[in-house]
């Protein structure tokens, strides 16, 4: 799904990253869907390489490719690592799964790690990711403080699961400050692209969004905003330098305590399969600094995080109403793990229909 294809060259140039040592007891591999400078997701997930790198030292070689679309791209591509000796190899979209799956039947000792997916076809592959619509939360809580027309705009990527949640989550928190609000959607159809991201952009500020937020990975949305002068959230990683009167906050995803952990696990030989899904608790998922925001609105986002990370909410509490009207969750009832991860639909106040 990624515009960016690398050149078997190329590939090559960039799998030699990183190789430290040859008695190096490991070799660990990741993928990533977008370039290692997009500044948002594969950025923060290669800062987990890199801090990995820096906890083993010569125990460990590492390889990484970037750029590599979703599909038969990255079957060939989780080939190729499990065939050059990676030991353990991080597939991080959504999309390589069903290709990461694949080729783990194929190489039983070699250990498969898929970021965002939820299939473990074989022994050798476990699952993780993040809570991340715990931090979108927090971003609909702000965006509802400092909004003046009472719209924010969301630029998503894909309808899977992981981006719905995040919209509906987004949405809860701005209502539980403004029942009104509304968020307007706009779909990219990509994971990074910075021309679509900025035409998206544009696009929801002409509607009369004054907050942008977004669930793809360029700093393009937040340079759009700088220009047109409102607000908005960063994606994955801290993006205030590339709008330091303009970024809110920003979800940061903190992948190398996971990655140290299961590479240590390789080292010992004791790594078994295992499905993770940390949040706010865990330390996955961080906020960047509060700012350009009333003392108020920090206030709130600062006590709404701490209830969060404590465990005493749920972002998905009842009563929550769907999109056509119906009840989802009553007062009080909060929603399971399992139909989060399988979510398909819209809360009340979401201007937009889901892609077919």
């Amino acid at each position: 799904m990624k515009k960016t294809i690398m050149s078997l060259a190329a590939a090559a140039a960039v799998m030699s990253f990183g190789t430290v040592a040859a008695e190096a007891k490991v070799k660990a591999c990741w993928i990533y869907v977008g370039p290692i400078g997009d500044f948002g997701y594969s950025y923060q997930h290669h800062q987990g390489l890199l801090e990995a790198k820096a906890k083993f030292g010569d125990e460990l070689e590492t390889a990484y490719l970037e750029s590599v679309p979703e599909g038969a791209d990255a079957e060939r591509a989780i080939e190729r690592f499990a065939r050059s000796g990676c030991n353990i190899i991080f597939a991080t979209s959504f999309g390589y799964m069903d290709p990461l799956n694949k080729v783990a039947g194929k190489f039983p000792d070699v250990k498969f790690e898929h970021a965002t997916g939820y299939k473990r076809e074989h022994p050798n592959v476990a699952t993780f990711n993040s809570k991340f619509h715990e931090g979108r939360y927090i971003q609909g809580v702000i965006a509802a403080k400092e909004s003046k027309t009472g719209v924010a705009g969301y630029i998503a990527s894909f309808p899977i699961p992981e981006v719905v949640m995040g919209i509906n989550s987004f949405m809860l928190g701005a209502q539980s400050v403004n029942p009104d609000f509304k968020v307007k959607v706009v779909w990219a159809n990509t994971w990074f692209d910075a021309g679509k991201e900025a035409d998206a952009a544009k696009a929801l500020i002409d509607q009369g969004v004054d907050i942008i937020t977004q669930h793809t990975d360029s700093t393009a949305p937040m340079q759009v905003a700088t220009e047109r002068g409102i607000k908005a959230f960063g994606q994955a990683s801290d993006m205030i330098k590339f709008g330091p009167t303009t970024q809110l906050t920003s979800i940061v995803d903190d992948w190398g305590p996971y990655y140290i952990e299961r590479i240590k696990e390789v080292i010992d030989g004791t790594w078994k399969q295992s499905d993770v899904w940390g949040g706010m608790k865990e330390g996955h998922v961080v906020m960047a600094g509060y700012a350009n925001m009333s003392d108020e609105t920090k206030k709130l986002a600062e006590e709404t995080e701490a209830k969060i990370k404590s465990g005493a909410f749920n972002p998905f509490t009842g009563p929550v109403t769907k999109q056509d009207g119906t009840e989802w969750l009553k007062a009080g009832e909060v929603a399971q793990d399992s139909v989060l991860l399988g979510l398909n639909f819209y809360v009340k106040g979401v201007d937009d229909k889901l892609p077919q």
